[in-house]
């Protein structure tokens, strides 16, 4: 398998699972049916009607799902490519990852998105909007992401 087609697989792969992985880890940490935290999703390219899209709006979402995911994946491997000793030590650098994620997700991506929904941009915005205990649960979601990633990632390059 040439570099480019292992480099590909690995993106994703690494996407697919870890998007998955995030999508039922956001249903749990919010008690929400998977259709629910789709719509949110959704919700970041066109806005309050995702609430009320149907199936059409889900499927939407779990395609911008699968496709951040691996943008996310690819990123990291480019990041990666020329680090690869990081890369062997997947663990450290799917955590630091994963930090990095949740702080881009929620103080650039969904920002500028159009979600109805927009954490304020300070720690203790995030706290008070999410609680305590919700912002560590997605912290250590957006963590377990950053860890697939890394692990998909390890021998690749």
């Amino acid at each position: 398998m040439t570099a480019l087609r292992q480099t590909a697989s690995v993106i994703v792969i690494a996407g697919l699972l870890a998007g998955t992985i995030d999508l039922g880890a956001a249903c749990l940490i919010n008690s929400a049916h998977p259709v629910v935290i789709l719509h949110a999703i959704a919700s970041g390219l066109i806005g309050r009607s995702a609430r009320t899209g149907g199936m059409s709006t889900a499927a939407l979402g779990l395609l911008l799902q699968w496709a951040m995911s691996m943008l996310i994946a690819a990123i990291y491997l480019g990041v990666m490519a020329s680090h690869p000793e990081r890369r062997r030590r997947w663990v450290s650098s799917g955590i630091l990852a994963g930090i990095v994620i949740f702080a881009v997700m929620n103080y650039l991506v969904v920002p500028l998105s159009a979600a109805p929904f927009r954490p304020p941009l300070t720690v203790h915005g995030l706290t008070h909007a999410f609680g305590a205990t919700k912002l560590v649960e997605n912290l250590l979601a957006m963590i377990l992401f950053g860890l697939i990633i890394g692990y998909c990632a390890r021998r690749s390059g």
